[in-house]
């Protein structure tokens, strides 16, 4: 039962309940007074904070998860690092809240919250530039010709070369040229994406000027808030396209055949952690905030593994798209695949459109490319950006609920990551955008993140205790794997890359030859160590304000704080302990939550 405190209206759980406070801690340790119940109502005549909203229907909560999951980070980044070499949603959907209160399951370590939070705000600030190149592609499509299929254009060098043909150079008939001369002229998809779209500079100590036209394509994708499954479709119509060019099975051989010599470089290991945690959204509180608006039976340990399949299958089925391309390129210009374009960022935005103008209608199926490409950025960047605001707002005490806070709020940080991205459209925009890309919401960042988290569920709260309550929520308990994972083999994978990573450290490099100035490498650790340090400096913290001796300070800040919706729970823990994976419980011994509709 819950009981109601006359001091200062604090609602707490009685000892037959769950363990632990209900409402939030103050600074000390201590209910922080005037922090009433959700939708209760508040002292003062403020108006009530509306009950947490839920999805109308489960597929509604899938497709938000694929649309944030399933982005660019499939299409552009898994295959540019193949080139260069699941309980998140069941603690939202548990706690009810977004990626700092979530852990309100164990508050000592809330500074993942906040860890979290830095990551995604940062990950919202440069993420959103792939999807404005992608508009300015988008944009230049609509013509007869497509102007990186051709030279001749103010931005292109006299080493332009549209046709290698080097058959013709090996008779000596095509300008006079030799076969070694040819190797190192360059495509005019290449020339238009770093002359043209990114005016490269020479630098990051040389930022140049505004590109005006790439920063209103940026200034659209911002204002501009069609379905999740119109990217298959124009992946398989490239795919179909690649597949039968000269070249292609060469490309896929060589995306599909390990060299086992790359795993002893540390790099190599990084940038596959890098990519599953990027691609997978975890470590970024996106995902558990959209769990904590799912009803609270929903089956989260399903979806899960829905859309673990659906994720790799997507980055899997991108990578025989551009390596099919890559194989073409390299067949024609007479060079080996790793020596086609330059590993980094930008080669999406090199394979991609070299497919498309050896289409029929080339522009119209540039425009739905690059069409497909914003929308997976819109999803991705929408979750991300709603995951940082429900985050922001789940802090804030009821008192101060006030009306179109989320709308303000969103206004805000969508102004506020402009600003900051204006930084990325100069003419060095994109050694900004790698610092971004590389330190600031991927790679130790992520690994650090994600071994803490589940250190903390796992150790701190406790494996066994967590399952038990997916299994209040879910009828059964998960296969036993899981937990394993989470005690074991995740962290000690995530700590054994991180360490790799630290021990055998390389400074950043652009294209393989622009190595980063000292000052340049120190932005980057700053980023890092924004979103690494909240985790200790939390920590401490509390530690430090807490009173008592030092286990009395961690067995009270380690306690779990409550909600209000787990005082629905009908089926007692004894019970949910004697639950296996094959006995799942009756619809009628569910827990039932009053919730509004989403």
């Amino acid at each position: 039962m819950a009981k109601k405190s006359a001091e200062n209206g604090i609602y707490s759980v009685s000892g037959d309940e769950k363990k632990g406070p209900l409402i939030a801690p103050g600074p000390d340790g201590a209910p922080a007074k005037g922090d009433g119940p959700v939708g209760l109502g508040t002292p003062g005549g403020r108006l009530a904070v509306p009950p947490r909203e839920t999805w109308t229907r489960q597929m509604d909560f899938i497709m938000s998860c694929v649309g944030f999951a399933v982005g660019l980070g499939n299409v552009w980044r898994f295959p540019y690092l193949c080139y260069k070499n699941g309980g998140e949603i069941s603690l939202g959907q548990f706690m009810k809240a977004g990626s700092i209160n979530v852990w309100n399951i164990c508050p000592l370590f809330k500074g993942l919250g906040y860890a979290s939070m830095v990551i995604v705000f940062y990950c919202n600030t440069y993420y959103i530039m792939v999807l404005a190149w992608g508009f300015y592609y988008l944009v230049k499509s609509f013509t007869t010709t497509l102007p990186w299929a051709t030279c001749g254009h103010t931005w292109n060098t006299p080493d332009c070369v549209e046709i290698f043909r080097h058959e013709d150079c090996a008779n000596a008939s095509l300008a006079n040229l030799t076969c070694d001369q040819l190797a190192d002229r360059r495509s005019p998809v290449i020339e238009f994406w770093e002359n043209k779209v990114l005016r490269l500079s020479g630098g990051l100590e040389v930022p140049g000027a505004l590109n005006w036209e790439v920063t209103l394509c940026l200034l659209a994708c911002w204002i501009v808030y069609f379905t999740a499954t119109f990217p298959y479709v124009v992946l398989v119509v490239l795919l179909v396209r690649g597949v039968l060019l000269p070249g292609a099975l060469d490309g896929i051989i060589y995306y599909l055949k390990p060299d086992w010599s790359k795993l002893g470089s540390p790099q190599v290991w990084i940038d596959a952690g890098t990519q599953i945690f990027f691609s997978y959204a975890i470590g970024l509180g996106a995902l558990t905030a959209l769990g904590s608006y799912n009803r609270f039976n929903n089956n989260c340990y399903k979806d899960a593994i829905i859309l673990a399949l659906i994720n790799s299958g997507t980055s899997f089925f991108a990578g025989f798209v551009v390596f099919s391309i890559l194989g073409f390129m390299a067949a024609e210009q007479g060079v080996h695949i790793s020596k086609v374009a330059e590993s980094g960022p930008g080669l999406a935005f090199i394979a991609y459109p070299r497919a498309v103008t050896l289409m029929p209608v080339a522009p119209l199926w540039a425009a739905l490319f690059f069409f497909m490409l914003l929308l997976l950025g819109l999803d991705s960047q929408f979750v991300g950006v709603e995951g940082f605001i429900t985050g922001l707002l789940d802090l804030l005490p009821a008192s101060y609920y006030f009306r179109f806070q989320r709308e303000i709020s969103v206004a805000l940080c969508c102004a506020l990551c402009f600003v900051i991205d204006l930084s990325m459209v100069t003419d060095g925009g994109m050694y900004v955008f790698q610092l971004f890309d590389y330190y600031s919401a991927s790679g130790t960042t992520l690994l650090w993140q994600a071994f803490w988290e589940c250190v903390v569920v796992a150790w701190v709260y406790g494996a066994d205790r967590f399952m038990d309550d997916i299994a209040c929520m879910i009828g059964y308990r998960p296969c036993p794997w899981m937990k394993w994972c989470w005690s074991f083999f995740t962290p000690l994978v995530c700590m054994g890359i991180f360490i790799f990573n630290v021990v055998y450290y390389e400074p950043l490099v652009y294209n393989n030859t622009y190595v980063y100035p000292w000052w340049g490498e120190a932005m980057g650790w700053a980023f890092a160590l924004s979103s690494m340090l909240c985790v200790p400096l939390h920590l401490l913290g509390c530690l430090l304000r807490a009173k008592g001796t030092m286990a009395e300070r961690w067995q009270h800040l380690t306690q779990p704080i409550w909600g209000l919706h787990h005082l629905e729970y009908r089926a007692q823990d004894a019970d949910v302990r004697g639950l296996t994976t094959l006995t799942p419980v009756s619809e009628s011994s569910k827990v039932v939550v009053v919730e509004s509709v989403m």
